[in-house]
Formats: structure tokens, C-alpha cells, sequence
């Protein structure tokens, strides 16, 4: 039997002087090339590149697209990561020539409908945060997170004050205590009450002088609003702290409230979440960060300025932290979160939060009899369920239905996170899905309760790769293809 070329890699495919492309020959004299490079920029031999004709190359991408899962095949119901659906018309826009075909390095002078494009998102996300200032820079989520608290670093150097911490709910996002580690401070967790809700005496007992920042989630990982928050911010700017929001989970309360108006200082947002854009294979993404005024002069530069009708990027910040990305940015995503924005408007962004804590609650009810829900029967846009009672009645792990999904073709759940819930399953469906598919999705997560411990053990059974040894991937990764 043929063996399939998406099971090959293009090194088994590669044939001696197949090519994909022919040509001309040159109408310029040769020159070796040992003339024209010195000799430390010259390889003994060329690299063993693939050699493959252009039918070969693409029935094996083709035949390997066919292997993945996005939201445009399958339900992405991924906890903490709002995998909703990236419209096909901000894909349109994004790709029309003025926007795609810009180059970087051009003179603000031949962009200026591009400026004025970013410098609106500006505008627009800072209203949505209730900020005064926003920068576009930071390309993730994450370099949003480190960037905001590197401006906070700034913002207290500049006062002459030496804050060393960062105090962050044990609930939290693993990118939190990372970020701060790498921003210079002591990242210190903060417990959470029974309920999933920051518990205040024990924050009121690590806050003190060295305190620099408060980072939360909310409504938090565990799909909760914490209705806290006023007296929090409170608390923390009483000790002369800024308070910090990830806005991982903005897709609960656009247009319903903002972060500024509950005391929030600077916060990032994940465009490519919230306001949509091509979302997985670890990116492409934009990560842009909002602050209260008194933090706006320590935010990267360049930001996007107008004097009256020229847009313009201003370099001239002194107090800025400096560029944390090359040129702008993720631009292409900020279009397509601009569109989004623009499509919907205000009415339509708050129906967006509306719709997707629906969903959610209705999954919540669908299959909270099976799987418990640990922090009640409300939860925000995504709530965290718990195999803890199917493992030890019937030996059925969180994994094993993860896996299980697999086969029915629907994109697993997170699983064990966050650490705060045993055998966690965290569901997000967002409000991109109709009843239907909600429907279908809580219809399986109860036929894989009645399914045979044994047989889930060993899922997937209908993918090409069931369960990977990830300990030994982890210890003995092959880094370095050998022919």
C-alpha cells in the first residue's frame, strides 16, 4: 500500500533535481561565491535541503491541513483562551492591498490611513478599558503583562520609591508570576476563599511597603466575577500600589463595565481573543496594554499621535521604557480587532459579553449533574468543571475524556488548570455557538460518563497519534532532524 505523503516528512519525499520552480538562466557573469562572501560565511556544503516537485509539495500540506483542528472545523470549547470564531470579512479588509502591502519602514507621510487606523484602536481601547492611554506594541498577551508591569517598574523608579513585589491570586494565569520574575519582582500568591474569590485577609497580610503591584484576573480563571474588586483596588492603593487586570477574560464584561472604573491602573488586552484574529499555533497575536495618565509618559515608544490632520509615531518620550517590539507590532491582528470593534460597535460588543456568559451557563447546566462545578451553579463566560467524582467512582480521569473528545471531533477543554480544582476541566464555548453545537458538545460529555474506563484509557482511537509519551518528549526532545 502507498504510503501517505502527510505521514512522510518532505526529506523521505525529496528526489534529486525535482524542483518546483525553473528559472531563467542568468544574464549576468557568474562569480563564485567564495569571491563575493568571505570564507566564515560560507558552509563546507549545502544544506540537505528537500528536493520536490510542486504536485508533491502540496498534496503534503494539503494532506497534513487535513489532520488539524481550528475553529473553522471543529468546537474549540478551550478554558481561558476564548478560541471564538475569526470572521471571514475582517480577513478580507486585512488582505486588501493598502493594508497587507504596507511596508514598515515607510514614512509616516505615505501611511497616514494606516496612523489614522491605529491611532483610532488607541482611542477605542482605552474608552473600552476606562484608561487614558493605550500602546499598541506588545505582540501577546504575555509581553503585554511584562511590559505593563515594566512601565510600573519605571513609574516607581521615577518616584524614588523601591517596591521589590508583586502579589498575585493563586488562581491566576501562569504567565502572571513568570512575568513578574522577569520584570525584576517577587511574584508572591495570594489565596482564594472557598468560593474562588480572593481571600482578603490574606492579601490585607502581605500588603505593606515593598507591595508594587496587585495582579488580577476578573472575572478569574475560574469563570467567577469578583465582586471584591472595588474594596481590592482600594486596599491596594491605600499602600501606594497600582492594581493590574489581565484581560485574558475581557470577553465577559465589554461593554457591561470597565476596568478603570473599578480601579484598575493598567491592564492588557489579548486582541486576538476579544476582538478575534487568526488564533492558535502559538500566534500570531497583539497584546496592547492600557494605564491611568500618571503611568502614559513610561509606555514604549512609538506611540501613534495626530497634529491636526497628520497622524505621526512619536519617538520623542523620554521617560518611555523603550521599543518592546520590532517596528509596531502585530498590525495585521490590530486590523482585524479593529474591524471587529467597528462592525459591531458599542451595542454589539456588550451583546458579545451578553451571549458568550448565555453560553456558558447553559453549558454549565447541561452538565453540572455529571461533572460538578465546584464554585456554583453561575459562573461568567466559562466555568471550571471537576472528573474528581468520576475518578474515584469509576476511574475516569480528566485526561480520559479529554482524549476522548478527540474522537467524537471536538477540540479538547483545558484540563488541570487551574492547580485550585482536583481533575479540573475548564470550558470556555464563547458566543460564537449556537445552541446546537452546545447541545451536541454536553450530549457527549455524558456518553463518555457511561463509557468503559478502559477503553477511554487508551484515547483517541481514531487519530493517527493516541497519547504521546509526554514525560519522555519532555526529557529527550529530538531537536535535530538526521538523515
Amino acid at each position: 500500500m502507498h504510503k501517505n505523503q502527510s505521514t512522510e516528512l518532505l526529506f523521505d519525499l525529496s528526489r534529486a533535481g525535482r524542483r518546483c520552480h525553473r528559472l531563467p538562466a542568468s544574464d549576468v557573469p557568474a562569480a563564485p561565491l567564495k569571491d563575493l562572501l568571505p570564507a566564515s560565511a560560507l558552509a563546507d556544503a549545502p544544506p540537505p535541503l528537500p528536493e520536490v516537485g510542486e504536485i508533491d509539495l502540496i498534496r503534503h500540506y494539503v494532506n497534513l491541513s487535513t489532520r488539524n483542528m481550528s475553529i473553522d472545523t471543529n468546537f474549540y470549547p478551550l478554558g481561558s483562551c476564548t478560541m471564538k470564531y475569526n470572521p471571514k470579512r475582517h480577513e478580507r479588509l486585512s488582505s486588501l492591498p493598502g493594508m497587507a502591502d504596507m511596508h514598515p519602514l515607510q514614512s509616516d507621510e505615505s501611511c497616514q490611513g494606516m496612523l489614522a487606523l491605529l491611532f483610532e484602536m488607541q482611542n477605542i481601547l482605552g474608552e473600552i478599558a476606562g484608561l487614558d492611554a493605550v500602546s499598541l506594541q506588545p505582540a501577546a498577551g504575555a509581553q503585554g503583562e511584562l511590559t505593563a508591569l515594566l512601565v510600573a517598574a519605571a513609574y516607581f523608579r521615577d518616584r524614588g520609591e523601591k517596591r521589590t513585589r508583586v502579589l498575585i491570586p493563586d488562581s491566576a494565569h501562569g504567565t502572571n508570576p513568570a512575568s513578574a520574575a522577569i520584570a525584576g519582582f517577587d511574584a508572591v500568591s495570594i489565596k482564594s476563599t472557598a468560593k474562588g474569590l480572593v481571600d482578603l485577609e490574606d492579601l490585607k497580610s502581605r500588603l505593606d511597603a515593598r507591595t508594587a503591584v496587585f495582579m488580577i484576573t476578573n472575572p478569574n480563571t475560574l469563570g467567577l466575577f469578583d465582586d471584591q474588586i472595588a474594596t481590592i483596588t482600594e486596599l491596594i492603593h491605600q499602600h501606594g500600589a497600582l492594581v493590574y487586570l489581565d484581560g485574558a477574560n475581557m470577553n465577559a464584561i465589554l461593554g457591561i463595565t470597565r476596568p478603570g472604573d473599578f480601579g484598575v491602573d493598567m491592564m492588557h488586552y489579548n486582541v486576538h481573543k476579544t476582538f478575534t484574529g487568526p488564533h492558535g499555533a502559538g500566534g500570531p497575536g497583539s497584546g496592547p496594554i492600557a494605564v491611568r495618565k500618571q503611568l502614559a509618559p513610561f509606555l514604549p515608544a512609538p506611540l501613534v499621535t495626530r497634529q491636526g490632520e497628520r497622524y505621526e509615531l512619536d519617538y520623542d518620550r523620554p521617560q518611555s521604557i523603550g521599543r518592546v517590539r520590532s517596528f509596531f507590532g502585530n498590525v495585521g491582528i490590530l486590523v482585524r480587532g479593529y474591524c471587529y470593534i467597528r462592525t459591531l460597535g458599542a451595542a454589539g460588543l456588550r451583546e458579545v459579553s451578553e451571549n458568550a456568559v448565555l453560553n456558558a451557563n447553559y453549558l454549565l447546566s447541561r452538565v453540572k449533574h455529571v461533572y460538578e462545578v465546584p464554585q456554583g451553579d453561575r459562573c461568567m463566560h466559562e466555568f471550571v468543571a471537576s472528573a474528581r467524582t468520576l475518578r474515584r467512582e469509576r476511574k475516569i480521569s480528566a485526561m480520559d475524556v479529554a482524549k476522548r473528545l478527540l474522537d467524537y471531533g471536538y477540540h479538547a477543554p483545558t484540563v488541570y488548570f487551574p492547580l485550585v480544582v482536583p481533575e479540573a476541566i475548564m470550558i470556555e464555548p464563547t458566543e460564537t455557538e449556537s445552541k446546537e453545537t452546545l447541545d451536541a458538545f454536553a450530549d457527549t460529555l455524558l456518553r463518555i460518563r457511561d463509557e468503559d474506563a478502559g477503553y477511554l484509557h487508551d484515547a483517541p482511537h481514531t487519530l493517527t497519534i493516541s497519547r504521546p509519551d509526554e514525560v519522555k518528549a519532555a526529557k529527550e526532545p529530538i531537536l535535530r532532524w538526521k538523515p
